[in-house]
């Protein structure tokens, strides 16, 4: 007997219309899904990725095309396909004023599962995503993590055969993207749940069965994670250089012909160069001396980056920051103070007991899960919020003083973008410009470096809301660095932005910290933790580890884990710390 496909398409084309703008969203597309298995959607911003999957939910017409899931046509279709799978979107409607228990009960209404059958249901569910002490708490008291958990179970309330699942790890701490992983398998392997997934994580499709890779609507490849990197064999490398400091090492490889992508990883730098064999060292500026490289197995991130950028036909733009700093790299005095800081509401602690410095041009990180209080934090840094106790000076300034003047020097990119949607790009730029005191010649010569140097001229005109996640994400700091700072706030700046536009966002950070400006950054993706010179580590509002990358893996060396990442040494302290407080790992 033949089990049909979890998901076929044939030819399936979907375009949308904006003003005299048309956006092909998916093109000509042919592939099949097999059931029971895994299978990672992977592509960059604007590729198609939730396109599809709102197409296979039956929530979108296709233009021309055919489309089955599970062996129904979607377009004739669409109410049998959708009491048939489970399809969670990348902002789950999760009502925050009701309880967990509550949620569960409008879901299994809306789906029609009856009364008798939902007992069972709940209890295995709640088991299933570890939230059954959590019933009676209201839904807007979760963590992100929790929330996603509590969407999935909501998706789950009657079982599906089909799994869609589009970005469910975005914006969610390591601790909690490992539970949603564990959680999804265990459905593939005891229930035979069939899953499609999408992620912006490179190491997540690595845990997939196949991986379908889409770009610009077309469909490149489908297959296994390995089928993508094998290709690549001979062309990655990892480099390291004791006496460079590890960011500026990657800097100049990146600039090498001969290198397709240069990332930080852990204290070395992964290349991957165009053709088979290491770089030529002796193009470096500072030359060879002292750089060590060696050869390293493909992975699929190689794969998908030196993939894509083949298909891209422009280069990323190299625009000229801020100039009005030397080339220096951390190092002085320090330029943010924070000592035995603390914030209340009402009797809960937010922040508590919180102390660090960041000295002139350093990238210092604050990485915590969610709910950690990493954001607390930011928004007391940049005058936002009031502290309830400790001391905080930022570039000189206290803030319980002169917040106003602090806010002058710094530059601040929320975790949401604080972008008017509703604006074109220009007058964002025009607002913001005018929001710092920019005036007359000086303001329109900003808002050109913005344009130019962000390459969002071809996009002036339109609504910042329409952007793709990536152009917003480049309007966002273009903004934020109109007035030049000293200081740059960053709150997640890379949450649910494809691993092309990270790169890119970071090659802008990394030439910023080099002139001097000082970042503080809060992020998820612990590969990003590499690039910060210090960073804390939070948990509940305290402070849990502090130090160099490097110092805080080293904790975590044994011979279980030689060579421990980031994410090693997070999850770790996490499980340390939930086990000295007496709690379920």
């Amino acid at each position: 007997m033949v089990t049909a496909a979890a998901l076929a398409c044939r030819r399936l084309c979907k375009a949308f219309t904006s003003g005299n703008r048309v956006t092909q969203a998916l093109d000509d597309i042919d592939l099949t899904v097999a059931p029971g298995r895994i299978a990672g959607l992977i592509g960059p911003d604007g590729a198609g990725k939730t396109t599809l999957m709102r197409l296979a939910a039956g929530l979108l017409r296709a233009d021309a095309g055919e489309l089955r899931v599970l062996d129904l046509d979607v377009s004739r279709e669409p109410l049998a396909v959708q009491s048939a799978i489970g399809y969670m979107p990348q902002r789950f409607g999760l009502y925050e004023d009701l309880s967990v228990q509550e949620n569960l009960d409008l879901y299994a209404d809306l789906q029609g599962v009856p009364v008798a059958e939902r007992g069972e249901r709940y209890a295995e569910l709640m088991r299933l995503v570890g939230l059954a002490r959590f019933a009676a708490r209201l839904a807007g008291r979760l963590s992100g993590g929790m929330k996603q958990k509590l969407g999935l179970a909501c998706t789950l309330v009657r079982p599906p055969r089909l799994l869609l699942l589009d970005e469910p790890t975005v914006g969610v701490d390591p601790v909690s993207r490992r539970e949603l992983w564990a959680i999804v398998q265990r459905l593939v392997r005891e229930q035979g749940v069939s899953v499609l997934l999408s992620t912006a994580y490179l190491d997540e499709a690595e845990r997939c069965d196949e991986v379908i890779l889409l770009h610009q609507g077309r469909l490149l490849g489908q297959g296994t994670p390995a089928s993508f990197s094998e290709p690549l064999a001979g062309r990655c490398h990892l480099a390291n250089a004791p006496a460079i400091p590890k960011r500026r090492l990657q800097m100049r490889l990146a600039a090498l012909p001969a290198v397709a992508d240069a990332i930080i990883q852990g204290e070395r730098v992964r290349v991957v160069t165009h053709a088979a064999g290491p770089p030529d060292l002796s193009e470096l500026d500072a030359g060879p001396a002292g750089v060590e490289i060696r050869p390293v197995a493909p992975n699929f991130e190689d794969a998908f980056i030196t993939r894509l950028q083949a298909e891209r036909a422009e280069a990323t733009p190299n625009p000229p920051l801020p100039g009005a700093h030397a080339m220096a790299g951390p190092g002085g005095a320090a330029v943010i103070r924070v000592d035995r800081l603390e914030r209340r509401f009402g009797a809960f602690y937010a922040v508590r007991d919180v102390s660090f410095e960041v000295r002139r041009g350093e990238i210092f990180g604050l990485l915590g899960a969610n709910g950690a209080g990493k954001s607390t934090t930011f928004r007391m840094l940049c005058g936002l919020l009031p502290a309830s106790g400790g001391r905080l000076e930022v570039a000189g300034h206290d803030l319980r003083r002169a917040a106003a003047q602090a806010r002058g020097r710094i530059g601040y990119m929320a975790q949401r973008f604080s972008l008017y949607a509703n604006l074109t790009v220009a007058q964002n730029l025009r607002f913001f410009a005018s929001a710092y005191g920019l005036v007359q010649r000086r303001r329109q010569e900003r808002i050109r470096w913005a344009l130019d140097g962000f390459d969002l001229e071809r996009y002036a005109d339109m609504a910042s809301g329409d952007l793709p996640l990536g152009y917003k994400q480049r309007l966002a700091m273009a903004a934020a660095l109109m007035h030049e700072p000293d200081i740059l706030f960053l709150d997640e700046p890379t949450s649910g932005v494809d691993p092309l536009a990270r790169r890119e966002f970071w090659h802008r950070i990394n030439r910023l910290a080099e002139q001097g400006v000082t970042v503080l950054v809060t992020t998820h993706f612990m590969d990003e933790a590499n690039y910060c010179d210090r960073l804390v580590i939070m948990a509940d509002g305290e402070v849990l580890a502090q130090g160099t990358p490097a110092e805080t893996k080293a904790r975590f060396r044994d011979a279980e884990r030689p060579d421990p990442t980031m994410e090693d040494a997070f999850i770790a302290l996490i499980e340390q710390r939930a086990q000295a407080a007496g709690e379920p790992p």
